[in-house]
């Protein structure tokens, strides 16, 4: 039978495996692992064995706890009426303090907890992140995922920790909730001058679709030469065989120039990793470097200023009041 994959009806099911022998120091595996019809259409039908360890634990534990203070500031903000909850949820938000507090601690209900759960939010993502890297170590593997992931939080803290301190103000952190997100988003572009004029948001762009991009014509190459032994790509890299030489000749005919099946993993994770990493500079150097990016735009020859067919524009904070 030939190899199956995601777009086929036949799905191969074995014994279940716990996997390689972990050291003296690792606590046993949790859950014994079984098998899902459902998730062997997508991938391997095995579910588990989960470990999850000291970080893992510590990781799952906080961002319950702080899950759950978003979540029921959020209810209590409908006044606990479950039915106002689910129909008003894309609206609901945990807000940050307000300007007034600097970076002192809120009241509770001023902005305390959304401080308290940022914070717990913070500890599970850097436990992960430990357990991620203590996993891959362990099973004697590289740390590139780490690495991938770490470049994600460096946006995180950007937004929410390392800008509002720069700023001087937790009221400079990201709310919590679906709508108010992107309406801080939306705000925070316009306060600014406009995050289009931003080169590091550019570069953030260019790698968010450049990343897409790669994995789409990666993954659809290695789909197409699947019948010829693609798939079993460690094999291809050390071996070349009718599937690498089919793909390579592929990309020069449709590319110009050919990946290799180790070389395109490598320009896909930097693409992907160099996204966030870029986003993250340009959201700290806003407010803190540069307070309006068209202007900065204009300044530097990025962008044409716009005629003053109205005549000039006056500022309204330079205005005098009127008086009745």
């Amino acid at each position: 039978m030939q190899y199956q994959n995601l777009f086929t009806r036949v799905q191969p099911v074995g014994p279940t495996h716990h996997g390689v022998e972990l050291g003296p120091q690792n606590s046993a595996r949790d859950i014994e692992p079984f098998l899902l019809h459902l998730a062997g259409r997508l991938g391997n039908a095995q579910i588990g064995p989960f470990y999850l360890g000291t970080w893992g634990l510590i990781s799952v534990v906080c961002g319950t706890i702080s899950i759950n203070i978003m979540g029921f500031y959020m209810l209590a903000s409908v006044g606990w009426d479950p039915i106002e909850f689910i129909r008003q949820l894309p609206w609901l938000a945990l807000e940050p303090p307000s300007p007034k507090y600097g970076l002192h601690f809120p009241p509770m209900n001023e902005g305390g907890w959304w401080m308290i759960a940022s914070g717990l939010l913070l500890v599970s993502v850097l436990t992960w992140w430990m357990r991620t890297y203590r996993r891959a170590r362990e099973l004697g593997m590289g740390t590139h995922i780490a690495w991938a992931f770490a470049a994600a939080i460096w946006l995180f803290l950007v937004l929410g920790l390392f800008r509002p301190i720069l700023m001087g103000s937790w009221s400079e952190g990201v709310p919590y909730g679906i709508f108010p997100h992107l309406d801080w988003t939306a705000a925070f572009s316009l306060r600014y001058g406009n995050l289009f004029y931003n080169p590091f948001h550019a570069l953030s762009i260019v790698f968010l679709y450049g990343s897409t991009l790669l994995f789409a014509m990666h993954g659809a190459t290695i789909l197409a030469v699947t019948r010829y032994g693609g798939d079993r790509e460690i094999d291809q890299i050390i071996d070349r065989g009718t599937a690498s030489e089919r793909a390579a000749l592929f990309w020069r005919w449709t590319m110009g120039w050919n990946a290799t099946m180790e070389s395109i993993h490598r320009w896909a994770w930097w693409f992907a990793v160099l996204c966030p990493l870029a986003g993250g500079i340009g959201i700290l150097l806003t407010g803190t470097v540069v307070d309006n990016w068209y202007l900065w735009a204009v300044k530097h020859g990025v962008a044409p200023s716009y005629p003053a067919v109205l005549g000039t524009a006056i500022d309204p904070a330079t205005l005098q009041g009127v008086k009745p």
